[in-house]
């Protein structure tokens, strides 16, 4: 018993790590896309920019949420703090919403006055989302079976390197159609 929580415990910090390093390249990678879209006139890097800070936010919670449930349950709480994890999930989905509306906004006015869109710049922009998103998902890829904050975290960011291809896709197809 005691061999399996001291294996227990080890794990939650290979985890811890995983969080800082894939909030850290989400981080920058947040930086550069926001730069590049705006030199670019890119809506899709903005909004997946936007997209991105949000999902440095979530998994911040979510790393947050998974220290709090590691703790011993004590006079006060009784079952522990595992149920913050719940108060995570219901945060991550309002700021989902909030970036959502956001791109909405900016969308709308993009389609009544569109701009010249730095195409290849996209692309290569894009690209380098497929692979941050890509490595932040492998960080996750082990213990996410037993551990549904980590499932959740792989599934966000896997999907996350589905949306940068979109991106790619639609830079290519802005390339040959010329559309903005």
């Amino acid at each position: 018993m005691t061999h399996e929580h001291h294996h227990h415990a080890h794990a939650h910090q290979g985890h811890d790590r995983a969080f800082a390093v894939g909030i850290a390249l989400n981080l920058g990678f947040v930086a550069i896309e926001t730069v590049y879209g705006v030199l670019s006139h890119s809506m899709a890097l903005l909004a997946d920019a936007g997209h991105n800070l949000s999902d440095v936010l979530a998994l911040a919670l979510v790393w947050g949420a998974s220290v709090l449930g590691r703790r011993e349950p004590s006079q006060r709480y009784t079952y522990g703090l595992g149920s913050s994890t719940i108060l995570a999930a219901l945060v991550n989905a309002m700021l989902l919403m909030l970036v959502v509306g956001g791109i909405a906004v900016e969308a709308v006015q993009r389609f009544a006055d569109p701009a010249p869109v730095a195409t290849t710049t996209v692309i290569w922009v894009a690209l380098g989302g497929i692979a941050v998103n890509t490595v932040t998902a492998l960080f996750f890829l082990r213990g996410r079976e037993h551990d549904m904050n980590l499932r959740g975290a792989f599934l966000h960011m896997a999907a996350d390197a589905a949306v940068s291809l979109g991106v790619v896709l639609a830079g290519v197809g802005m390339l040959y159609t010329g559309w903005n």
